[in-house]
């Protein structure tokens, strides 16, 4: 199931970013601009939300309880199993502030079974926060990952390819592929990316991790068609952001590609990643799920307030 990472030859290797634009996925960043729109207008902004007290419900054979934790991260109970997605409670992530507080504290959180990192982001794959968590069982992550984690507490670490499964006891994981890229650093391009489908007590439940809107949306559908799809609306404008990222529009279209039955909306509110309106994302979701008339599938969750599915 762990695979070891492929070795580049040296001709294979990239050469060093000639510019500030290299850094970054759309390759049109100025220095100037970063800083303006990602670092000074967060540092104007007053930081909202507030850490909620658990109220986690008792839930019966077949149910989920989905609570948003912010960004990316989301804590998935069932009645004998607790799932971490991404898990991110940072304030800061280096000089990018957080715009609304994570909707639980990591000390509130109930004994993690399982967690599962999409990608090795800093937004996603955030190091003290894992170390934090109070005795995470098994770490499942993508192919080229997994040294990231051999510190971090995990019993056992899983690095997964696409398609690929991996079951305990009676839930699998099941990576699914997306449009994004897995490098934490400017040279680890080996790192693998995707989402994951967990199924237990016959639910199907997806988190897309990043992706931009492709042609894999419909490959998941086609092959599982998840009956709850967490997906990403937020750090999509300028345009070309839309290599790594959807807008709302786009996910209606994977919703729709999915054959889910429930869209949860995440990606969005918690750190200022692009330049749209923090606000944007959600109002135009819903705007167009009225268009498209799926506006009783769309639940938007509340930080730190547990939703039974």
């Amino acid at each position: 199931m762990t695979r070891k990472p492929t070795q580049k030859s040296p001709a294979a290797r990239k050469r060093l970013p000639r510019s500030f634009k290299e850094l970054t996925p759309s390759k049109h960043f100025n220095p100037r601009t970063f800083f303006h729109e990602m670092v000074w207008k967060a540092l104007l902004t007053r930081r909202t939300g507030e850490h909620r007290i658990p109220s986690f419900p008792k839930l019966n054979h077949g149910q989920a309880a989905i609570t948003w934790i912010g960004h990316a991260s989301f804590l998935i109970q069932f009645n004998d199993l607790n799932i971490l997605v991404d898990p991110n409670f940072a304030n800061w992530l280096f000089l990018l502030k957080r715009i609304k507080r994570s909707g639980l504290r990591i000390e509130d959180l109930p004994p993690i079974d399982l967690v599962l990192l999409t990608h090795a982001h800093f937004d996603h794959f955030h190091k003290p926060s894992l170390r934090r968590l109070p005795h995470p069982k098994i770490g499942v992550m993508p192919w080229g990952v997994g040294d990231l984690a051999m510190d971090l507490g995990f019993e056992r670490v899983i690095e997964l390819e696409w398609w690929e499964s991996f079951s305990h006891k009676d839930w699998k994981v099941t990576m699914t592929p997306s449009k994004h890229w897995g490098a934490r650093t400017l040279r680890d391009d080996h790192r693998g990316y995707g989402g994951f489908i967990l199924e237990h007590q016959g639910r199907r439940i997806y988190h897309a991790g990043d992706s931009a809107y492709s042609h894999c949306f419909k490959e998941i559908g086609r092959r599982m068609s998840p009956e709850i799809a967490l997906l990403p609306i937020g750090a999509y404008y300028p345009e070309t952001f839309r290599r790594v990222h959807m807008g709302p529009d786009q996910a209606v279209k994977a919703f729709k590609d999915l054959r889910s039955q429930c869209l949860v909306p995440m990606h969005y509110g918690t750190f200022r990643l692009s330049f749209e309106d923090m606000e944007e994302p959600p109002r135009w979701l819903l705007q167009l799920a009225e268009e498209h008339g799926i506006a009783s599938k769309i639940r938007i969750l509340e930080e730190g307030i547990p939703t039974v599915f």
